[in-house]
């Protein structure tokens, strides 16, 4: 078992491929939207913030970020037009499964 070798090809890919996430809480929004849509219920700002990631101001900044490069959409709410629904872009949902397939080819071979 080569552990750091593992994990430094993981860090490695994502600074060249996900260099959009800059922190953990960057990831941990990208996650949640793209958790809650793939469950047939995009996210809403208002349940995003209940998630308690970050603080409210943090959260406003970090996905006002990731909306500004494209890696977030957000869409008016069809039902609530107060309200707006957050998913992730289809061209950042591909790159996360290419990103998903290395982790378990790197699992596989450097974490027996």
């Amino acid at each position: 078992m080569k552990l750091f070798t593992g994990l430094r090809k993981i860090r490695e890919f994502e600074k060249g491929q996900l260099p959009f996430i800059n922190s953990i809480f960057d990831f941990d929004i990208v996650i949640e939207i793209g958790y809650e849509a793939e469950q047939g219920r995009p996210l809403t700002l208002k349940r995003l913030y209940l998630l308690n990631i970050c603080s409210r101001g943090t959260m406003r900044r970090k996905l006002a970020a990731l909306i500004a490069k494209g890696i977030v959409i957000r869409r008016p709410h069809p039902a609530d037009k107060r309200a707006s629904l957050l998913m992730i872009a289809p061209v950042t949902v591909k790159l996360l499964g290419k990103y998903g397939g290395m982790l378990t080819g790197i699992c596989a071979s450097h974490f027996k």
